[in-house]
């Protein structure tokens, strides 16, 4: 039986880079992810400095808001991982936004008030559980179609795109709901939806202790079960890059303040003197972005540590496999879609929460870019293959071309022309991937 050694034997003349990442087992894809979200911050970063003298990109403020945008997507594209791993695809996540937007405007400005009063601290709360109910419900009926019927997912959920965006129109008749709850409004960001400097370094701590500890209790459970182990060194070079990254991208939240105008207001509301250069305050982590970070944290522990998970994935490697053994395929696929319904869901109150109102038009083509980012984070179309964190990534690679694009004045058509041509790229390349595994 293997003993508690190190998990790697490398040759005498291995480079130094090979060497580092079979020690570490880190995901050569998603090195290669990292490297082309990198290239793409300091190419957009290059271009304004060559255009207008200055980075505008690489900015806390650009990045603060390229954060807060890509919360949507990148907490959607989590749940499409599973769709995708299970040789599925959900077309119709945009127009649940939509719909449910719509819902949630709805009884946010003219039915709850009138049961619970204007300014009641209930009516978020009951809000965000609506948009969950609905989207869960709209995805386990697409599931049961999906699953007890037969009808291919692609024709289900093309069909639950046009059908729930005209449903978004007929609830508002294609009206603007607005404005929305004030504590609803918090989960869109902003400098009141953020936590502040002092809240950002206390989560940048408890995620830095959050590493350490996994690290240590990956260790014991390996020695526990004598699998291999990776080196020590290895061990404290994850845990630094880890911490390295976290403590980061909080001083870069921390370093965007609140604009001079809101600023000001609240020092008059409170009456704070303000100093001669100008009231400070740091504007933190945006409340949508700690939402995707723990949906990306509790979908990878759903994937990589449950039952349900393992299920997904031996559906998706081979669905007459895992139904002889035993699995409820039916029953998974419902709970799949179910759970990428919920998901759209959150990705609804989000949305109009950012906007501060609800509109019937919210979330359209969100679905392409859902699946983009799922792809391009290395989930394959031919099931069985994919991770929460490279969707997480894939996310903000979409996120980020978009947003260089608007930052650098291109038109709309040509922002789609980019995202189609990456989409088939990503594509691509799994499939390049793919084949060179097949071989060898």
């Amino acid at each position: 039986m293997t003993s508690a050694a190190s998990a790697t034997s490398t040759a005498p003349n291995e480079p130094a880079i090979r060497r580092l990442l079979r020690a570490t087992e880190v995901d050569t894809r998603m090195i290669d992810m990292i490297g082309a979200l990198a290239l793409i911050w300091i190419g957009f970063n290059v271009y304004t400095v060559a255009q207008t003298g200055e980075g505008l990109f690489l900015t806390p403020r650009n990045l603060w808001n390229l954060s807060v945008q890509t919360s949507s997507i990148a907490i959607m594209a989590t749940g499409m991982v599973l769709i995708i791993v299970m040789r599925h695809i959900d077309l119709s996540v945009g127009s649940i936004i939509g719909f449910v937007s719509t819902i949630i405007g709805v009884a946010q400005v003219h039915i709850l008030p009138l049961y619970l009063g204007l300014d009641n601290p209930a009516i978020w709360v009951i809000a965000v559980v609506i948009a969950l109910a609905i989207g869960a419900a709209i995805g386990a009926f697409h599931g049961s179609l999906v699953a007890y019927v037969g009808i291919p997912a692609f024709i289900v959920t093309l069909g639950g795109q046009l059908f729930w965006r005209g449903a978004a129109w007929w609830v508002t008749t294609g009206q603007t709901i607005a404005p929305l709850d004030d504590r609803f409004a918090l989960m869109g960001g902003g400098p009141h939806g953020s936590i502040g400097a002092t809240a950002s370094w206390a989560l940048a701590a408890l995620a830095c202790a959050g590493i350490i500890f996994g690290l240590y209790a990956g260790r014991q459970r390996r020695a526990r079960f004598r699998f291999p182990q990776r080196p020590m060194w290895a061990e404290y070079v994850i845990a630094a890059v880890g911490c390295f990254v976290v403590l980061g991208a909080t001083a870069i939240v921390n370093a965007y303040p609140w604009p001079e105008r809101v600023a000001a207001k609240y020092a008059a509301d409170n009456n704070i003197p303000v100093p001669e250069g100008g009231l400070y305050i740091s504007t933190g982590y945006a409340i949508p972005v700690l939402i995707a970070l723990v949906t990306g944290l509790v979908m990878t522990f759903l994937a990589r540590r449950t039952r349900f998970g393992r299920y997904v994935y031996a559906i998706g490697g081979n669905p007459e496999a895992a139904e002889l053994a035993g699995i409820n395929t039916k029953r998974i696929t419902v709970l799949v879609f179910a759970l990428m319904g919920m998901l759209a869901g959150v990705a609804a109150c989000i949305d109009s929460a950012r906007l501060d109102s609800a509109t019937n038009v919210l979330g359209q083509f969100d679905e392409l870019y859902v699946i983009a980012a799922a792809v391009i984070g290395g989930t394959s179309l031919a099931g069985g293959v994919g991770t929460i964190y490279g969707a997480l990534i894939g996310a903000l690679v979409i996120q980020s071309l978009q947003s260089g694009m608007v930052l650098l004045g291109f038109d709309s058509a040509f922002q789609q022309m980019v995202v189609g041509v990456v989409l088939v790229g990503a594509v691509g390349i799994d499939t390049f991937y793919r084949r060179r595994t097949a071989k060898g």
